[in-house]
């Protein structure tokens, strides 16, 4: 059986028909769901290209095919493309075995109509809110409203009608968004680490009382990571705090305006960009060389960046948004959006030394939950399961806690 699956990363594709990826979801991703599938065949737009870029990864390969979608960006071009993307889903929905959408996505949601007029059976992937990413103050466009509610709804009306979900979360996006009753429906992270992502032991050493380097991971295309959140709160800090230095990882239009906003709070010398890491063992040096990681995004699932840093023993501060409090204890989380709350958590956590050095051995037991040999068990599970009923002949998964399940376990209060 093949399996066709929707996808919101944009590729590119150079003159010899292969497809590429420079940040986003490559042929490491598709080819777990192989242990499932006869084949994979992935909906996603993609531009034409002359050559392969820089660091890109390759997204098709053995048995693993991308099937175009005419290229977008952004709520215009997709209203100026919408009716030859349309026709482009249903000429794909036409001779689809079995479907799987991965969500919140435009793509899904023209998927959706076309199969549902077939009555073709569907699984479904959940790895964002909607309702969270269009929220005020996250997305700046005069359509954020509309938006808001037109995707909230889809993805409502898409979980309650499919035969199966994996959510990202163990609890957040079931919340919001359920399933039909009798459904299979499971919390499965889409995150799974090799052993190298580990270290062996949890920090023993406590911070330097003098200087503490801050580190934040994400892509700065949008607001959605709360960057300039982070930037505010350690302009509140004050002199009883120690020296603060802050390092952001990642790329993205909004670099500039944040460079400016810290400019004009006065502690531009104490924040770094550095631009995209080009390999992971880069970096986990990042990570190793930090004193204390912090999440203040607006919007999330279950952030695999967090999960990274948690995996490299690093204490972590994060917001309330999305599956973050999942992962991290109530005294490291501080209102999404709330600039002199991160600013209060962090003089908190700064001045407890020891505090940290407990952080660092919980963050890596809840990390440990994310190994691959844990979750990819679970997930190929769902997979075979998920194929049986969208072909008629349920299979159901053998019981097991979800691992998502476990840190909630971790992080109860004692």
């Amino acid at each position: 059986m093949r399996l066709t699956i929707t996808e919101e990363c944009r590729y590119v594709r150079t003159p010899d028909n292969r497809f590429w990826v420079t940040f986003g979801t490559d042929y490491a991703l598709w080819s777990r769901y192989l242990e499932a599938f006869d084949e994979v065949r992935v909906v996603a737009r993609a531009r034409d290209v002359a050559e392969i870029p820089p660091n890109a990864l390759r997204v098709d390969g053995d048995r693993v095919t991308v099937a175009p979608i005419p290229y977008y960006q952004g709520p215009r071009q997709y209203v100026q493309q919408m009716p030859r993307i349309d026709r482009a889903v249903r000429r794909i929905a036409a001779d689809a075995e079995a479907v799987l959408l991965r969500t919140p996505s435009t793509i899904a949601t023209h998927m959706h109509r076309h199969i549902t007029r077939r009555g073709l059976p569907y699984a479904m992937e959940v790895i964002g809110d909607p309702y969270a990413v269009f929220a005020p103050g996250v997305v700046e466009h005069p359509l954020r409203p509309f938006l808001r509610a037109w995707t909230t709804r889809n993805l409502k009306r898409q979980c309650e009608s499919a035969v199966a979900v994996s959510y990202e979360t163990s609890r957040t996006l079931q919340a919001r968004y359920p399933t039909r009753p009798g459904a299979l429906s499971t919390g499965i992270s889409s995150v799974n680490l090799p052993p190298a992502a580990y270290v062996q032991e949890p920090r023993t050493h406590r911070p330097p009382s003098g200087s503490v380097t801050l580190m934040s991971v994400g892509s700065l295309e949008q607001l959605y990571k709360g960057i300039d959140t982070l930037i505010e709160a350690i302009s509140l800090l004050g002199p009883s705090t120690p020296a603060v230095r802050h390092v952001h990882v990642g790329p993205g239009r909004y670099q500039p305006a944040l460079e400016e906003l810290a400019t004009r709070l006065g502690v531009r010398d104490r924040v770094t960009f550095a631009g995209w890491i080009p390999t992971v063992e880069a970096l986990r040096h990042r990570l190793d060389s930090a004193d204390l990681f912090v999440m203040p995004s607006r919007t999330e699932g279950l952030p695999r960046a967090l999960i990274e840093a948690m995996a490299r023993a690093l204490p972590a501060i994060g917001s309330t948004a999305g599956g973050i409090p999942e992962l991290l204890p109530p005294e490291m989380l501080f209102t999404a959006g709330d600039a002199d709350d991160l600013a209060r958590v962090l003089r908190r956590t700064l001045a407890d030394r020891e505090g940290m050095v407990a952080a660092s051995r919980r963050n890596l037991a809840v990390a440990r939950e994310f190994a691959e040999d844990r979750l990819v068990p679970r997930r190929t599970e769902f997979y075979r399961a998920a194929r049986g009923l969208m072909s008629g002949r349920p299979r159901l998964p053998q019981p097991a806690a979800p691992a998502a399940e476990s840190v909630r376990h971790e992080n109860r209060p004692a």
